[in-house]
């Protein structure tokens, strides 16, 4: 198993997308550093959306995600977030793709 551990500035009006076409699951550990409360979603491989959590500042969380799952993470305020993130998985470098994307409105 292998293991990533990063640092993540989100913007406001933009959500950070981790994976979405890995072989297997990951498991992220992450803790919010910043200011405000985020939102953690999982996009599963058919498009749904759900949220599973809202780590306030200083808070930390466990989370997983579906093999070929991609997790979304966006600030809830009107400032920026930063979140101390661990992935773990079957391979975390196998098409792990991680960007930003604008918000829809």
């Amino acid at each position: 198993m292998q293991r990533h551990a990063s640092h993540l500035n989100i913007e406001t009006g933009k959500q950070f997308v981790l994976g979405g076409q890995q072989r297997g699951a990951i498991r992220v550990k992450a803790r919010n550093t910043g200011p405000v409360p985020v939102s953690v979603g999982e996009r599963l491989p058919d498009g749904t959306v759900r949220e599973l959590g809202r780590p306030e500042p200083r808070q930390a969380t466990r989370l997983a995600f579906a093999a070929g799952s991609a997790a979304l993470v966006r600030t809830l305020g009107e400032r920026g977030a930063g979140l101390d993130v661990v992935i773990t998985g079957i391979d975390v470098s196998y098409k792990m793709g991680m960007g930003y994307e604008d918000l829809k409105k």
